[in-house]
């Protein structure tokens, strides 16, 4: 049996713009300059308050906790306006609903999104019962700790050598590799390709029409090395 995990933001659905939004309402709650839109962005994948702390670094870490607020206020609010409705990535659904048809493969979630977010997504889409283990920055510390893939792994019962991590971060592929399992990286999302290689991707992927053979590939080198 395999694992194969999906981050969420920059790998299912295209988030930058609500996501940024956010980081807008959070700088301007307390009155911090807002950093340009590619440095705001690198922090995606990041749990929430580290990925504030991140952004305005020591010096105002005593602000990031309003920032933080302030960032799911506004979420929670746009989404009861029906706004904030992340559009999911080409291919994406169809990449799903073909390896939750295997019987040899499980899906699951990791992502630094709160659980709330994820449930979301899975409404806005159509997604729920499809993946059968959902890891969130709830209840894990921020990517790149392995915590996330490490708990999937003790709840499907899955070998780290037969666990798939995608991500479009170089966050993904460290927390993958920490955990002892494989990384593909994603190449539409917020890291380039020379970071995810960087960060140990084992393959990179240009859309998700290649999902499917380039987990088979992977699997395929663990089995030689064995």
């Amino acid at each position: 049996m395999y694992l194969i995990l999906f981050d969420v933001d920059g790998t299912l659905v295209d988030s930058q713009n609500t996501i940024f939004h956010g980081l807008q309402v959070g700088f301007a709650a307390v009155d911090l300059p807002m950093p340009d839109r590619k440095t705001a962005l690198s922090i995606v994948g990041r749990s929430l308050e580290e990925a504030f702390l991140d952004l305005v670094g020591k010096t105002h870490a005593d602000k990031v906790p309003d920032m933080a607020a302030a960032y799911r206020e506004s979420k929670v609010s746009r989404r009861r306006q029906g706004l904030d409705l992340d559009p999911l990535y080409p291919g994406a659904r169809k990449a799903i609903d073909q390896l939750h048809a295997r019987e040899d493969i499980l899906l699951g979630i990791a992502t630094g999104k709160a659980m709330r977010g994820v449930r979301h997504m899975f409404d806005s889409h159509d997604l729920h019962g499809r993946f059968v283990t959902i890891q969130t920055a709830d209840t894990s510390p921020s990517k790149p700790h392995p915590d996330m893939v490490l708990r999937a792994i003790s709840e499907t019962g899955v070998e780290p050598e037969n666990t798939v991590m995608l991500g479009d971060t170089g966050f993904d592929m460290t927390m993958a590799k920490s955990a002892g399992a494989h990384a593909i990286g994603v190449t539409w999302g917020y890291h380039d390709h020379s970071r995810l290689v960087k960060e140990g991707a084992d393959q990179i992927i240009q859309s998700f029409e290649d999902l499917e053979s380039a987990v088979s590939n992977v699997m395929k080198i663990h089995k030689e090395t064995m």
